[in-house]
């Protein structure tokens, strides 16, 4: 082999290479960066989208009316379509229902609990901070929003000891703990269907904190 041929050869590696790596970046620098979605309004129903990508958003928008107001936005680990504009929840559930049984999109509703009074607290019936994981299985969380009355409500509803978690560095009210995957979407479409901002994780990833909350 010649020299002008290795200098050749030499030349396309390097030309190959430096288009590989400016793809490479070009590719990081243009991932955009999702928002977290917003929690409704006092009052408000919101409906949220499993899309996962932009491509599923814009279909999503093409079949909702032009007054929703959609948002392409991160909802804990899932990218969802946030939709809001609706004027009660009966209108928000039958696009929910649309979404999921027509077109294929998961979906639920999202109302923000009422308020109650402002002195109303949370208080763990134990003082004692004895944090432990949950173990294997799926935990069905609930965001309060800062209103601690929902315990109180989630009792009322579910029947069941309402505790108090931490997920994702954030507190959540823990209402099931099971090893049943469908016991744990059941529960979660009846919270969902009264109005509640409720969701389902890995129970690995959660963090007890107390049993059993009370309001005082």
């Amino acid at each position: 082999m010649t020299r002008e041929t290795i200098q050749f050869i030499l030349q396309i590696f390097s030309i190959a290479l430096a288009a590989l790596v400016g793809g490479v970046f070009d590719s990081v620098y243009a991932q955009p960066i999702t928002p977290q979605c917003q929690p409704p309004q006092n009052g408000e129903y919101i409906l949220l989208v499993l899309s996962r990508i932009r491509k599923n958003h814009e279909q999503i928008q093409r079949i909702l009316p032009n007054s929703a107001k959609t948002d392409f936005c991160q909802y804990l680990e899932d990218t969802v379509t946030r939709v809001g504009g609706f004027r009660g929840i009966n209108d928000a559930k039958d696009w929910a229902r649309y979404l999921d049984q027509v077109v294929g999109y998961s979906a639920f509703v999202v109302q923000s609990p009422p308020s109650s009074q402002p002195s109303t607290t949370i208080q763990p019936t134990n003082r004692a901070y004895t944090p432990q994981g949950l173990g294997d299985g799926y935990a069905v969380l609930v965001d309060y929003f800062n209103q601690p009355e929902v315990a109180s409500r989630l009792e009322q509803l579910l029947g069941v000891n309402v505790g108090l978690v931490s997920y994702a560095q954030r507190p959540y009210l823990l209402t099931v703990h099971t090893t049943s995957e469908t016991q744990a979407n059941s529960i979660l479409r009846r919270l969902s269907a009264a109005g509640f901002w409720a969701m389902v994780v890995d129970s690995r990833r959660v963090t007890l904190l107390k049993r059993k909350v009370v309001r005082l």
